[in-house]
């Protein structure tokens, strides 16, 4: 099969994926297979991190598009090759450009991190043309689309092709390969969907009781609304934190494959604050530097029902995360756990309120994480903006109490909501 053929017309083997690891196999890592003591205790079950962070391109990625572009014929090589991706890929396609020696132009959108910025050109270096566009992937794929139409270059699919879903299939061969015995599950981020493809695939025949769990983020669950819509559908609103799975519409290709095994696959979404909360405690307990999507698997944990002594394997897809993101993370965290909090104060003009505020407001294990004095309403009033952290979620509801005794009006700010977004 050639990069050039129709992807929804052909169909990913295991002799497809067993051909790709041997492809790609002197030039990708073996990653690791490592237990998490942490989650084993929380689970009881047997957690085991299937390490992709530890690529030379930090994500999985490099598998797919290695695997692609080596089969690409000598004209194919000459006119170059194209690809969009939020990051990941596009590591992949330029590491893959300067080692097979092909020059390509690697589109991404705006709110792809720096860091991953940085990183596409420092593995490309003179063999890629980084061009960033639009606001989301999707925007960015349209246009890698046009230019593949207009100057004849490879269209190097980030998850839409079999070439590329073969490759990603080859963690499943490896899981296999570093086990005694077939994991229970295997839990699987979802973005465009070549990932959890390959890997059901692969495991539907040499490990058929092994049960795949795929998880997306909730706020691009493009997965979810392509099976209830019953094929792949653009989402109207995609929340673009999770920059390595925010896909507004799942593959075509990777549709087919997922469609066909409703019976082993589980789907779950997950809410971004909650990966906010697993990416922490990956960092801080496993040393794990992961990105949003690279937490997604460990962060649905929480909602699986495990069987005692089961073995199951998360794959840790990613860990291209800027350092400069990390106070986000920290207060997206602390929101879905219950601890921060945001509230319009309007204090009466009078000498002394702030400290009525600390007195008879704040509780003893309470901390203002923020003041921003807004504006003077009039003679009577002015408005400030407190963000306060709580000691324990517990504590809201004895905070709300204080505020509606006092005499000071306090107006709490809905996660979700206009005045929310727009004031913090």
């Amino acid at each position: 099969m050639t990069a050039t053929d129709s992807a929804t017309d052909q169909v990913v083997t295991t002799d497809d994926i067993d051909a790709a690891a041997r492809r790609i196999g002197d030039v990708i890592r073996s990653t690791a297979l490592e237990t998490s003591e942490r989650l084993s205790e929380e689970t009881g079950a047997r957690i085991l991190l299937k390490r992709e962070d530890q690529q030379d391109v930090r994500s999985y990625k490099i598998r797919g598009a290695y695997n692609l572009m080596a089969q690409l014929n000598s004209d194919e090589r000459s006119a170059g090759v194209v690809t969009a991706s939020a990051g990941n890929h596009a590591q992949g396609v330029a590491f893959a450009c300067r080692v097979l020696g092909i020059n390509g132009r690697i589109y991404v959108p705006g709110n792809t991190p720096k860091q991953k910025r940085d990183r596409i050109l420092s593995h490309g270096r003179n063999w890629v043309e980084l061009v960033v566009t639009g606001a989301n992937f999707d925007a960015a794929q349209a246009a890698a689309r046009a230019d593949a139409e207009r100057t004849g270059a490879t269209m190097v699919p980030p998850f839409d092709h079999p070439e590329t879903m073969a490759g990603q299939g080859t963690i499943a061969a490896e899981i296999l390969a570093q086990l005694d015995q077939a994991p229970d599950a295997v839990v699987v981020p979802v973005g465009g969907g070549g990932l959890v493809g390959g890997i059901a695939t692969y495991l539907a025949e040499y490990a058929p009781d092994c049960k795949i769990i795929a998880v997306e983020p909730a706020g691009a669950a493009s997965l979810t609304k392509a099976l209830e819509v019953g094929e792949p559908v653009t989402l109207d609103h995609v929340d673009t934190f999770v920059d390595g799975a925010s896909v507004a519409r799942l593959g075509d290709f990777p549709y087919g494959v997922i469609s066909s095994m409703t019976e082993r696959i589980q789907v779950l979404t997950v809410d971004e604050g909650a990966v906010c909360t697993a990416m922490l405690d990956l960092y801080q307990n496993e040393g794990v530097i992961a990105e949003p999507a690279g937490a997604l698997s460990v962060t649905a944990l929480e909602q699986l029902d495990i069987d005692r002594d089961a073995t199951v394997v998360c794959v840790i897809s990613g860990g291209n995360n800027d350092v400069s993101r990390y106070s986000e993370i920290i207060e997206r965290s602390l929101v879905h756990q219950g601890l921060k909090h945001y509230f319009l104060v309007k204090f009466p003009q009078e000498p002394g309120q702030l400290r009525r505020f600390l007195d008879e407001v704040l509780g003893p294990e309470d901390d203002i994480t923020q003041f921003e004095y807004l504006k003077r309403n009039n003679r009577e009033i002015g408005a400030a903006l407190v963000g306060i952290e709580l000691g324990s979620p517990t504590g809201l509801h004895s905070l709300l109490e204080r505020m509606d005794a006092s005499r000071i009006e306090c107006e709490r700010l809905e996660p979700g909501t206009a005045a929310y977004e727009y004031l913090t």
